[in-house]
């Protein structure tokens, strides 16, 4: 009786895996992998063939593209545990102090809490005032071109700017 090639063999993989099994793991181990992991590597590179049945036929050397396969694993592998020491290298502190990408929930109340307070704090101002806010805080206008607008001195208008911006300050300051 011939012995059985493992090109015969109805399950080609699960073979070829046990008959070159130690070779994979030298060739992984020579590459640099932590002893405790090359088996892993070699189960994952199992499990990654199993999902594609066809992987291995046509190769002309089985062990050679196990090898290179389990090779390529075991990179993967390493480069993800040094990006993720990397990434988890942090203190708690550090970690804490990375700014929120959105803003707490009941940011969004007191933000629309604010701007009625200050809509109505608006209103408030007498009109030359108030116009004269709303020309520079809104249409953003200048203090001279507001001045030669509105047919006033350039300190007047100032002065107005001051005491409109106090004034929505202080209604503000009220609300906290």
């Amino acid at each position: 009786m011939a012995p059985v090639s493992i090109l015969d063999s109805d399950n080609l993989l699960d073979r070829a895996i046990e008959a070159h099994y130690a070779d994979i793991k030298a060739a992984v181990l020579r590459r640099g992998c932590a002893r405790g992991l090359v088996s892993d590597i070699v189960h994952d590179l199992y499990i990654k063939l199993a999902e594609q049945p066809d992987a291995l036929k046509g190769k002309r050397s089985l062990c050679g593209f196990l090898c290179r396969s389990a090779i390529n694993l075991g990179i993967d592998r390493m480069r993800r545990a040094r990006l993720e020491q990397h990434l988890f290298s942090g203190t708690e502190a550090e970690a804490l102090a990375v700014p929120a990408e959105t803003a707490a929930p009941d940011y969004g109340l007191d933000v629309e809490a604010r701007l009625a307070v200050l809509r109505e704090a608006i209103t408030e101002l007498p009109a030359r005032r108030r116009a004269i806010f709303i020309l520079h805080r809104l249409h953003r206008l200048e203090p001279d071109q507001i001045a030669r607008k509105l047919n006033i001195s350039r300190n007047m208008v100032d002065r107005h700017l001051r005491r409109a911006l106090a004034h929505c300050l202080d209604r503000l300051l009220g609300i906290e």
